[in-house]
């Protein structure tokens, strides 16, 4: 498992002060977009802003914060969620990370960025 990118302060600082502010363009902006989950233990509805490909009937989404960012937890522990992208909302399933050795199947981008973290991929249902 890669060592997460980014220095342990800032997942907190965007939590409380960035994701907030890109919360409201991300939606309508690529490659930024909006992953929808619930809390796994409050049950209540989270927005992340993310940056987010798509790859046929796949989302993909690297992690630099590493795989134990919360709205990575969450959307693993429900095997679902949404996504808002290009303003429109999708469900997704199937949520699984990916690692380097795993990362084959994925397109050219997602390979490259998958030596360096984790990558997440979900299947997006239309």
């Amino acid at each position: 498992m890669p060592k997460p990118l980014m220095p342990s302060w800032l997942p907190s600082f965007n939590k409380k002060v960035t994701n907030r502010i890109q919360g409201v363009y991300a939606p309508y902006l690529p490659p930024l977009a909006v992953v929808v989950h619930r809390g796994r233990r409050s049950g209540r509805e989270y927005r992340t802003p993310v940056t987010a490909f798509r790859s046929g009937s796949r989302l993909i989404i690297g992690l630099p914060y590493g795989r134990d960012a919360d709205w990575v937890r969450n959307l693993l522990a429900e095997g679902r969620g949404g996504v808002e992208r290009l303003g429109r909302a999708r469900r997704i399933a199937n949520p699984r990370v990916v690692t380097a050795a795993e990362a084959d199947a994925l397109p050219r981008p997602a390979r490259s960025a998958a030596r360096y973290m984790d990558v997440l991929v979900a299947d997006i249902e239309d």
